[in-house]
């Protein structure tokens, strides 16, 4: 089938899902009438006794991860599903999974399934620079949608969809919807997301959403809901350990797809091309994950505590200043907050004083697009004691430049 034979989202011409060769036929043949061959090419050493004796079973590659892995993460997303009460969910097929070592990697693969050279992903203005840096590693474009500050953030729908509509609109193969975004911390509110699943059935586009962030609900708006298992559009759902366990040393992420059945089902026939060049999961990690997963409960607990203690230190402090000329704007969800602080001070000034005197660096907002002068993106991740002080920093730093 080539890249442009489904009526709706486009597949890239990179995965190459042409005709099997004869043996391959024959071998696959062989299989389903339940018959065993040997081979003379068997280049795997642990079937040939050579296994180190750490590791005595027999490999096999499973491209999408092994099933038992995929089995106990669709139970886990099932039951979180469940006592999120999220409305008419069914079980999650292991068959929709596909474990990797990373949400970065999902990324990656992700763009080659849909993306030609020089085709285009649309992704939110402020952002976080990591996709731009994988989109120019697969030679793909990144168009900047932008989230707008009214007291609370939104997506420009407007401007979204004339993106689309617009001549070159034509090369755009997925939208990038960050759950809640980073830096801003804004989720996709119920409005917008079914604006932007018409919008992107209406044009041929596949959903990524990137919810890593999702639990770490911090000042949300109700209605928000996950698009993990999104029916009406092809709808790719990254998550993974990294945020999930507080822990990026875990390098555990999963795509679950979800949409209409037969876009599905050719996005899983060229994923798995992807997936079994690539066999990112290693047994030895696999093994772990069960009991990772019964981490996550108390890990989520740990982190949520930090995080809304430090936001409600945060708070305090600010009120507390007299003529305070900084602020923090609305977070919803994540680990990050935005600072405003006055326009009038250079944010590189700003920061390198920082450097200077208190031996403090701090990320300014035109490192994430930012329209504007005048943020600062904070980690509420730290002990209470040593986010503390570091705010102090900050509003004494921003005093002095000011007087």
């Amino acid at each position: 089938m080539d890249a442009a034979s489904l009526d709706g989202v486009h597949f890239s011409s990179r995965v190459d899902t042409g005709a099997p060769n004869p043996i391959t036929v024959a071998e696959r043949g062989a299989l389903a009438a339940g018959v065993t061959l040997s081979r003379l090419n068997d280049s795997n050493p642990t079937r040939h006794g050579l296994a180190p004796r750490s590791l005595p079973s027999v490999y096999t590659a499973r491209p999408r991860g092994p099933m038992q892995l995929r089995r106990q993460l669709a139970d886990f997303l099932t039951e979180r599903e469940r006592a999120a009460g999220v409305s008419g969910a069914g079980p999650v097929d292991p068959d929709d999974l596909y474990v990797l070592s990373s949400t970065s990697q999902a990324y990656s693969w992700l763009m080659k399934l849909f993306c030609d050279a020089g085709d285009a992903v649309l992704a939110p203005k402020p952002g976080y620079p990591l996709i731009e840096s994988i989109a120019r590693l697969e030679n793909v474009r990144v168009v900047a949608y932008h989230l707008r500050f009214d007291g609370s953030w939104f997506i420009d729908l407007g401007e979204l969809k004339s993106l689309l509509d617009e001549p070159r609109g034509a090369t755009i193969r997925a939208l990038v919807l960050i759950n809640p975004n980073n830096p801003t911390g804004s989720y996709v509110k119920p409005g917008e997301r079914r604006a932007l699943v018409s919008l992107c059935a209406e044009h041929g586009v596949a959903i990524i959403a990137d919810e890593v962030f999702f639990d770490d609900a911090l000042e949300p708006f109700p209605g928000n809901a996950r698009l993990s298992g999104e029916r009406a559009v092809l709808t790719c759902a990254l998550d993974g350990f990294s945020k999930m366990l507080a822990a990026p040393h875990a390098k555990v992420g999963w795509i679950r797809l979800s949409g209409p059945d037969e876009e599905v089902l050719e996005a899983k026939a060229r994923l798995d091309v992807i997936a079994d060049d690539y066999l990112p999961m290693s047994d030895i990690i696999a093994q772990r994950v069960p009991a990772l997963l019964g981490d996550a409960e108390d890990q989520s607990a740990l982190v949520h505590s930090r995080i809304r203690g430090n936001l409600a230190t945060l708070h305090r402090m600010l009120a507390q200043e007299p003529e305070c000329a900084v602020s923090v704007l609305r977070a919803e969800g994540g680990w990050n907050v935005l600072l405003r602080v006055p326009s009038a001070l250079d944010e590189d000034e700003l920061v390198l004083t920082m450097i200077r005197e208190h031996r403090l660096s701090a990320q300014p907002g035109y490192f994430f697009d930012m329209d504007s002068n005048g943020f600062l993106a904070v980690s509420l991740l730290p002990r209470p004691e040593e986010f503390a002080v570091h705010i102090r920093m900050v509003l004494d730093t921003v005093a002095s430049l000011l007087g």
